[in-house]
């Protein structure tokens, strides 16, 4: 495989500068056109104005890319056929000659093989909800934990079970920290009900978690940095539980599975919450995208 390094990005990780990962997903199936190219504009000006170097990450005619120009980000907010690749999809993409988004599993692995420590997205993935009958477990998790990368990240999403989300990355030994709280937050809610074991309060402290985790040089897992959305933006928590309820059901009435499960309730929430859950989603990926940059640039600077 041919990892194909922006300049940009490569010239920055030679000379040990902050860069932070970012995902496609979000531009390819998270957001409407053409909003999701204005959006993920965005986002790497905020890596930017925080003095890093943006490393949006796809998989274009059979290359992953580490690091996009804006043509090649105005592809993936426009082609129409552009698949949604997790890691275990990336040797089918490359040999076939596709092109694809990476989900975090995916944007994961190759931000690692890239020499890129710090990545920002909105939510996790994680154990589903009815587990015991469907053994619906994200990529993510089992990814996250053979990869030494650091996520910043607003929690697991909140359709998922998030206490079986936790104690799964407990058995599987990925580190997670809330950041500024001892709650785990809940992707749209400042707080998902449960909480965290270990709290950080600074980009510093993040940056010396991950010194000592190559000291110990331990198994190459992750770090999760758990970033709530501000109180004040997060998704009124009544209506959250309302509609969320009211999609699960209509999702079992409909008899969607799958991996269409994920991608239905969202969109349900969105339509039901009039738009309501994706400012908070976004409201949420604005903020981990500058607490990512700031931690890489705490990480650099060491």
């Amino acid at each position: 495989m041919v990892l194909m390094v922006s300049e940009e990005v490569r010239e920055a990780i030679d000379a040990r500068q902050p860069v932070v990962a970012l995902e496609s997903t979000i531009i390819a199936h998270g957001l409407p056109r053409p909003r999701n190219l204005q959006v993920a504009l965005e986002l790497e000006d905020v890596v930017r104005r925080e003095g890093a170097v943006p490393a949006t990450i796809a998989v274009l005619d059979g290359r992953p890319h580490v690091g996009l120009d804006k043509e090649q980000l105005e592809r993936v907010a426009n082609e129409d056929g552009i698949r949604k690749l997790g890691h275990r999809d990336l040797p089918l993409a490359v040999a076939s000659g596709a092109s694809g988004a990476t989900t975090v599993s995916a944007t994961a692995l190759l931000a690692a093989l890239a020499g890129v420590r710090v990545f920002a997205t909105g939510g996790l993935g994680g154990v589903h909800r009815e587990w015991t009958v469907t053994q619906d477990e994200s990529a993510d998790l089992g990814l996250l934990a053979r990869t030494r990368i650091t996520v910043v990240c607003a929690g697991v999403k909140s359709i998922l079970d998030v206490p079986a989300t936790l104690q799964r990355l407990e058995t599987l030994g990925v580190a997670v920290a809330g950041y500024g709280t001892d709650r785990f937050p809940g992707f749209y809610l400042s707080d998902s009900g449960h909480p965290v074991d270990w709290t950080l309060d600074s980009p510093a402290q993040v940056a010396d978690v991950m010194r000592a985790q190559d000291s110990l040089d331990g198994p190459e897992s992750a770090l999760i940095v758990a970033n709530p959305v501000p109180t004040e933006e997060q998704l009124d928590p009544e209506l959250h539980a309302r509609v969320l309820a009211d999609a699960l059901h209509a999702c079992e009435a409909e008899g969607v599975t799958g991996q269409a499960v994920t991608p239905f309730l969202l969109d349900y929430l969105v339509r039901h919450t009039d738009g309501a859950s994706l400012t908070a989603n976004l409201a949420a990926v604005r903020g981990n995208v500058r607490l990512a940059a700031r931690i890489a640039a705490a990480w650099a600077a060491a």
